[in-house]
């Protein structure tokens, strides 16, 4: 961590760069199982508080989002696909097992890219994503980000 010690017990939401605390934003992705939440639940709800999450590893990234993080939602079972993106609004870790992240609803990727076609994009090569296929929160580069968005 490179901001300075969190007050365990307050909401964190960090989005004023002259705050002693700031961190350039990060990219991450999220997975979900479209049959639970869906992308289009998301789109349906604006926000929702991302949670079931029990992986130490994607509980660590969950801990250390911040608001205005962009994030990319990547479907699971049968898709196997990113198809939206979306950005973290507030951060609670009161509770370091189980961070409250409230995420906000952006715009669906209008081409969604497949697992097959991550693999095979050499910016993937050494991503968590294709590396650690169970972990649920993904942290991206800018780059991979933007491939999976659709802007590059």
């Amino acid at each position: 961590m490179t901001g300075g010690a969190r007050t365990p017990g307050r909401a964190r939401t960090i989005s004023n760069p002259s705050d002693s605390h700031y961190n350039p934003c990060m990219d991450y992705l999220l997975k979900t199982e479209p049959s639970s939440y869906a992308y289009s639940d998301l789109q349906r709800d604006k926000t929702t508080v991302w949670d079931g999450v029990s992986n130490p590893v994607a509980l660590k990234h969950l801990r250390e989002m911040k608001a205005g993080d962009r994030l990319v939602i990547y479907h699971t079972g049968d898709e196997k696909s990113a198809v939206g993106v979306a950005s973290v609004e507030s951060v609670d870790i009161s509770d370091p097992k189980n961070p409250l992240v409230t995420i906000k609803a952006g715009n669906a990727i209008s081409e969604p890219k497949s697992l097959a076609q991550m693999k095979a994009n050499k910016l993937f090569a050494d991503s968590p994503l294709v590396r650690q296929g169970r972990l649920s929160v993904v942290p991206l580069t800018k780059e991979q980000w933007e491939f999976l968005a659709g802007r590059l």
